[in-house]
């Protein structure tokens, strides 16, 4: 009976491996697919366009035009600068089919970006998702 007992208990752990590394793989491959593809941060440098700073100086939002190639058409790349940590920067802007970028300070922490508002710094604008 012990013998029976120790079987089921070893299946039942074969099993649970099965799906813990599963789960661990499916996890692993989900992170890599949105680093190659959505992550804001591996998005090209571009050319640089224009630049607004907030009313208080807080932050600078940055506009670069980015050349797809020969196989996509152009986008524009926002970068804020947080001027008053070390000028540190994050990309917060990825529109595609746009060569100018408009930039509007509403109040010290609010942006229009081509008519798309976002509350720096925490907000994003990213047209893939």
């Amino acid at each position: 009976m012990n013998t029976n007992l120790s079987n089921t208990n070893k299946k039942r752990n074969k099993g649970l491996t099965v799906i813990v590394i599963s789960l661990i793989l499916l996890g692993l491959i989900g992170y890599a697919v949105y680093w190659a593809f959505y992550d804001m941060n591996r998005l090209p440098k571009g050319e640089y366009l224009t630049e607004e700073t907030s009313s208080d100086g807080t932050y600078t939002l940055k506009a670069y035009l980015v050349n797809g190639g020969a196989t996509t058409s152009y986008a524009i790349r926002g970068e804020l600068v947080l001027n008053n940590k070390d000028n540190k920067t994050k990309n917060v802007y990825w529109n595609n089919n746009e060569e100018t970028a408009t930039i509007e300070w509403t109040d010290k922490n609010t942006v229009v970006v081509n008519g798309h508002t976002l509350h720096a710094p925490k907000e994003r604008f990213d047209y893939r998702k």
